[in-house]
């Protein structure tokens, strides 16, 4: 694939370039699919209102998230094993994250550990946690992002227990990867990642590694998490949270209203709307079918951060005109990595960057405040 225009063309890539079990991982959702279909179907469905002879001149994607410059709205989303997909994988998303001037979340289920990044990156970034069942491990990790001056705390909450992925059972995903009768062939068809794999030090969680009894074993990942997550987590947890991070919190995980009050509630910076990309509860609403009653109702107290589906430019202007202030993305960034590293991160952004850029100048807008519902086709 010579000519890279979307980021379908690096999902494709990807696809080729790394062993079916860790694409899966990232590409697929929970039980039918429903949901994770709805993120994307329903971000389709919404239409732009082109304008004309409208002076878009000078245009400017630039906005801050938290209180923090960006670039453009979108920030790169926690993600899980994302060393498998490349080689140090966090180090490489973040350094291109960091220089095309957009955040970074770590994930608590990363191959570098926090410590790994924070020393190959020079700016602060942010860190997402998962409260375990050990709750002095938890706190040990809030602790390690303190003093790591990481910039926000993303606490997810929609993880207590793990929707079922029948990919994953099927391809018996396991951390570090395992080599088996089943899928020798499928890695013995990704040469550069296999070589890759062999001489990075880091195959397994970072974070958690010596830390967790069986963090380190070869047992699936469904498994271990079945035994770690905790489903007995309340909104007390997220007040002991607050009570140990002094920084900026970011709660992620709500698309129910109710949920979005009471989080608003407790003092976050932030709360992302999102259904953790279609992996939890399947036929759970579409992540930008839920985000406008949200808004509505917590909008003007909290800053609204959308995730779910997220693949272009376009998916992020209509996020925003439907009130979020930015963006998270995902699975498009493990495509990107996956595909080619730092480099395919990078060209992923200038991709998401220049969609937009078009987008608004094709809309009528010039900067990023003047995004509203009024760019958009909708149902009256």
């Amino acid at each position: 694939m010579t000519v890279i225009t979307n980021i379908q063309d690096l999902r494709i890539l990807a696809k080729r370039k790394i062993p079916r079990a860790i694409f899966e991982y990232a590409d697929r959702g929970s039980y039918d699919e429903t949901t994770l279909d709805a993120n994307r179907k329903d971000l389709k469905a919404i239409n732009l209102r082109q304008r004309v002879m409208i002076d878009v001149d000078n245009r400017s994607t630039k906005t801050t998230l938290i209180g923090e410059k960006a670039a453009m709205p979108l920030a790169i989303a926690p993600t899980g094993l994302t060393g498998l997909f490349y080689a140090n994988g966090e180090i490489h998303g973040c350094r291109a994250a960091q220089k095309f001037g957009i955040p970074f979340a770590l994930s608590t289920m990363s191959i570098c550990s926090i410590e790994d990044v924070a020393a190959a990156v020079d700016k602060p970034f942010w860190f997402q946690l998962y409260v375990m069942r050990d709750r002095g491990f938890s706190k040990s990790l809030i602790e390690r992002a303190i003093a790591a001056k990481c910039s926000a705390l993303v606490l997810t909450l929609d993880l207590q227990i793990q929707g079922q992925r029948h990919r994953d059972l099927k391809n018996g995903l396991s951390v570090p990867p395992k080599l088996t009768f089943r899928n020798a062939l499928d890695v013995m068809t990704k040469p550069a990642w296999g070589l890759r794999m062999l001489t990075s030090k880091r195959r397994s969680f970072g974070n958690l590694q010596g830390q967790i009894k069986g963090s380190d074993s070869l047992s699936t990942l469904s498994e271990w998490i079945a035994n770690q997550f905790d489903a007995s987590l309340s909104w007390k947890d997220v007040e002991w949270v607050r009570s140990i991070w002094p920084g900026k919190l970011i709660l992620k995980g709500i698309i129910d209203v109710e949920d979005a009050k009471i989080a608003s509630g407790l003092g976050a910076e932030a709360i992302v709307v999102s259904n953790h990309g279609g992996r939890q509860l399947d036929g759970a609403v579409s992540s930008i079918s839920a985000l406008p009653p949200i808004v509505q109702a917590v909008g003007s107290a909290t800053e609204i951060l959308f995730d779910g589906g997220v693949q272009s430019g376009q998916d992020v202007l209509k996020a925003v005109a439907l009130g979020a202030k930015g963006c998270l993305m995902g699975k498009t960034f493990l495509y990107a990595l996956g595909a080619m590293g730092g480099v395919g991160v990078t060209k992923a952004l200038e991709i998401m960057q220049k969609e937009l850029d078009v987008s608004m100048a094709l809309t009528g807008i010039k900067e990023i405040p003047q995004i509203n519902p009024s760019i958009l086709h909708l149902e009256r």
